[in-house]
């Protein structure tokens, strides 16, 4: 159980999670974490305020909610006798304190609950004035934060206060039609009506470190089940491997992450307000594929060679170019459906100034990292993942640029009763119509639906020796070749390198490698590819989203039997 933070004139305290005693001040100065074991005290909402937003900045909502006491609720006490005594204990009016401020000079509107104030439950007061806060995010067009600490609805209020779990998600949904961000961060405890609704509605979901979170608590689950709850259930930590938050953020840390995320929308916003000035360019199907020329002392172009490259244990990473290529990464985590699949990294970066959303395979260099990554082949908790991201960004008005590295997708027993071909199509059908610039490159291996499923993008860019392919050449040479020995042969049938797929159009652009290869001089890859990205998102930005669209359709419409024909016929 996590303390609750000292009170005003308490010179000492006794830290829950170590029995060291602290003074007060030390505790203070150190955002209310013991400094000898890390645990998070809990917070007030106005301490809390202090912490996260500017000096100064925070100006409280002008109008107050009408008390309310709908079902004349009475246990021990009247509801009205416990709403006074709570009033009085805490110096708040209700269970949340909701204005505008400014983080790091970025506006935004928050609601910060107090556990404090009746166990921070859900009444009608406190969704009214949640709601409001919304509604003043999405007048102002801001972002919201919202910081929850909550056992869960207002019991005293009836179905009224379950009809406010609605009231707030309604709210939510309106910022995001407007594209607007809204982010939970997740405090101990989060409990119950708050915890199904608007605290997971939103776009990001940070947990502080130590915060517990799920619908129903530990106490009434063993009732239930009769059974004992694992170690760390229902924990920041246990959220984060089960897919249900996107970062676990320690308090000295949460401040730095809501500048970076508020950023990251101020950035897509302004991207989307700017007029658009579409570019004379003929569409996709008419312009040439570019075709840059490999170095003349570079090794010979052979099919099988390539392919032994693409797969070389040393060549760079997604999380390698994101550290080298891309600047200031926020990974988000989880498909919020149960699991965290970590072949897929993705998240908000920075590539020569501009906000975006990356996302790519994972695959690593040691024996170890493959097989904790399941050597990049996503599952579909990692499609719905990176989908989720997708569509965060179309939201946000971010470019999207994805990193393809797998030899196919999870192709295990547990992927295929988790859906993963329905998983797959639903990226591709999302992806054929999300209102945003997209640019995929091919890094290493383009392993069939698995590649494509991040690969349906405006401009398609592939690295000189990467591959990519309806099927492995072993896959090939077992089902069309007496052995699997053919895979050398079957990889040249397959017309499967770079300088093949933009003779077929299928590739926009080569991305030429050092010599002898990327693994060689991973930080000149890292530049190769940076240049080779920005030269083909700059245009994209300029282009209206319905015509982006139609573009990125007549792009794989090009892939006709009719066309491919033609183009055929033309060589």
């Amino acid at each position: 159980m996590t303390a609750t933070a000292p009170r005003e004139g308490e010179l000492w305290s006794r830290c829950a999670g170590c029995a060291s005693l602290l003074y007060r001040k030390r505790l203070r100065r150190n955002l209310d974490v013991c400094p000898e074991c890390g645990e998070h005290t809990r917070l007030a909402a106005p301490e809390r305020l202090r912490q996260l937003v500017d000096p100064g900045s925070f100006t409280p909502l002008p109008d107050r909610p009408a008390e309310v006491d709908p079902i004349d609720f009475v246990d021990v006490l009247p509801y009205p006798h416990r709403l006074s005594a709570a009033r009085a204990g805490t110096g708040l009016a209700e269970a949340v304190v909701c204005g505008t401020a400014t983080i790091g000079g970025l506006p935004c509107a928050l609601a910060v609950m107090d556990f404090r104030f009746l166990g921070g439950s859900l009444g009608a007061a406190v969704g009214e004035l949640i709601t409001r806060a919304a509604e003043r995010a999405l007048e102002d067009a801001v972002p919201l934060v919202l910081v929850t600490a909550s056992g869960g609805a207002r019991m005293q209020e009836g179905a009224l206060s379950l009809m406010q779990m609605a009231t707030v998600s309604q709210a939510i949904a309106a910022l995001r039609e407007a594209g607007l961000l809204t982010v939970s961060v997740l405090t101990d405890p989060t409990y119950g009506g708050v915890a199904a609704s608007f605290a997971t509605n939103t776009d990001v979901l940070l947990a502080e470190t130590g915060a517990r979170m799920g619908f129903a608590g530990p106490r009434v689950i063993r009732q239930v089940t009769g059974r004992t709850l694992p170690e760390g259930f229902q924990t920041a930590a246990f959220l984060l491997r089960h897919g249900q938050v996107d970062m676990v953020v320690p308090r000295h840390a949460l401040r730095g992450r809501l500048v970076a995320l508020l950023a990251a929308a101020r950035a897509g916003r302004r991207a989307r307000c700017r007029p658009a000035v579409p570019r004379q360019e003929p569409p996709p199907a008419a312009r040439p594929a570019t075709v840059a020329a490999p170095p003349a002392d570079a090794p010979p172009a052979d099919a099988w060679q390539t392919v032994r490259l693409a797969r070389h244990p040393g060549r760079p990473t997604t999380l390698d170019y994101l550290d080298s290529a891309f600047e200031g990464f926020v990974e988000l985590h989880g498909d919020r459906l149960g699991s965290d699949c970590p072949a897929v990294v993705g998240g908000l970066a920075r590539l020569d100034g501009r906000h975006l959303m990356v996302i790519g395979h994972q695959k690593g260099h040691t024996t170890g990292e493959l097989v904790a990554r399941n050597f990049g082949m996503a599952s579909p908790a990692g499609h719905r993942k990176a989908l989720r991201l997708m569509r965060l960004a179309a939201r946000l008005g971010l470019p999207v640029v994805t990193l393809v590295d797998t030899p196919g997708a999870d192709p295990g027993i547990g992927a295929e009763e988790q859906g993963q071909a329905a998983a797959i199509a639903e990226n591709i059908l999302s992806l054929s119509v999300l209102p945003t610039p997209v640019v995929a490159v091919i890094t290493g291996e383009g392993g069939s639906g698995g590649a494509l499923a991040l690969a349906v993008a405006d401009r398609v860019l592939m690295l000189q020796h990467a591959v990519y392919s309806v099927i492995s050449p072993e896959g090939c040479a077992a089902i069309l070749w007496p052995d699997r020995g053919a895979a050398p042969q079957a990889a040249r049938a397959l017309r499967l390198t770079t300088p093949d797929l933009c003779r077929l159009g299928v590739v926009d652009d080569l991305v030429p490698e050092p010599v002898p290869a990327a693994h060689h001089a991973p930080e000149a890859a890292a530049r190769a590819q940076r240049e080779a990205v920005l030269g083909n998102l700059l245009p994209l930005p300029d282009v209206p989203p319905a015509t982006l669209v139609r573009r990125r359709r007549q792009r794989f419409r090009r892939f006709g039997a009719a066309r491919v024909g033609l183009r055929a016929g033309a060589r």
